[in-house]
């Protein structure tokens, strides 16, 4: 019998590592298909599965950004990077996140003083929400606390969290198992229990704290099987629901077996049939820049034990 604890704490294990080691990547001119595919190549050679596609979101881009297959965007000096990643072991996950301003000799000629306070200060707000939903966090607390904890860490910094982004349980194979934990006192009176598995993840802003969907998505999750008349289809749909059933995947990942542009007609068939779920990229809603830190944490009686640490 596999050891649920162990394997979520080996998963954690595994993604505190590669985060550090894809955090010291980060440079001007470093294009984000080079972060994505390093993360991902690392979590697999470590031996655990990818839980979900890397996310490397920028600036007013909060989340779900992945890089498409051929993608040509960099990072510059300046821009405020959210790496998200996660790994699985035996299908038990590990979701971290940490917010990092691209480092460069030109810094403050590019931004004047009084802005690159302010950045920095996205940056502390969202850690010190994190900082404040961990000491909140055990047995028997309910999910409101954790996000007014949250709401108040981030206000101290005269800023906001984002408010219809949250936190989530996790279970086996299951990305968002059904608990979310709010960035701010929502009243919702759903209680942790020991023993659980949650990610939390706050983000801070200084625009409105609402995210809207980009017309685009690059991350999708298997829905159900359909029957499809073009047999690419069929084919591309076959392959997802073997692969990829129960953790969501990401489009530049079939390239590896199907031409890009099929992939590109075929993802939308799939997603317009409702045979898969895309998930859009999301914004800030008035362009304000957005930080995100996130850890996994399994719920004990008096604390949580945090595994991505």
């Amino acid at each position: 019998m596999v050891d649920e604890i162990k394997s979520y704490e080996e998963a954690g294990k595994i993604v505190s590592k590669v985060r550090s080691d894809a955090s010291k990547m980060i440079e001007n001119g470093l294009p984000i298909l080079d972060l994505v595919e390093f993360v991902e190549s690392e979590i697999l050679k470590s031996g655990a599965g990818i839980a979900f596609p890397c996310n490397v979101s920028i600036n007013e881009i909060t989340a779900h950004y992945t890089s498409p297959a051929g993608d040509t965007n960099k990072m510059v000096t300046g821009d405020l990077v959210k790496l998200d990643l996660g790994a699985e072991v035996n299908g038990y996950i590990a979701d971290s996140a940490v917010t990092i301003m691209v480092p460069g000799d030109n810094l403050e000629e590019l931004f004047d003083e009084d802005t690159l306070e302010k950045n920095q200060r996205i940056i502390d707000a969202s850690a010190a929400g994190l900082e404040a939903a961990i000491s909140t966090v055990r047995a028997g607390v309910k999910v409101c606390d954790v996000g007014r904890a949250v709401e108040e860490a981030i206000a101290e910094y005269g800023l906001n969290p984002v408010r219809n982004l949250t936190g989530h349980s996790l279970e086996h194979w299951n990305l968002h198992a059904g608990i979310s934990v709010p960035n701010y006192d929502n009243n919702d009176p759903t209680i942790l229990e020991e023993g659980q598995a949650v990610a939390i993840e706050p983000f801070a802003t200084d625009g409105e704290g609402i995210v809207n969907d980009c017309p685009y998505a690059y991350i999708f999750s298997f829905m159900q099987s359909k029957p499809f008349r073009m047999k690419n289809t069929q084919r591309m749909l076959n392959h997802i629901e073997k692969n990829y059933r129960y953790l969501p995947f990401s489009g530049r990942w079939l390239t590896e077996s199907f031409n890009e542009r099929r992939v590109n007609t075929g993802l939308k068939q799939l997603g317009d049939a409702m045979a898969i779920y895309p998930y859009a990229a999301l914004k800030e809603r008035t362009g304000a820049w957005v930080s995100q830190k996130e850890h996994t944490m399994i719920v004990e009686s008096d604390g949580c034990k945090i595994t991505t640490l």
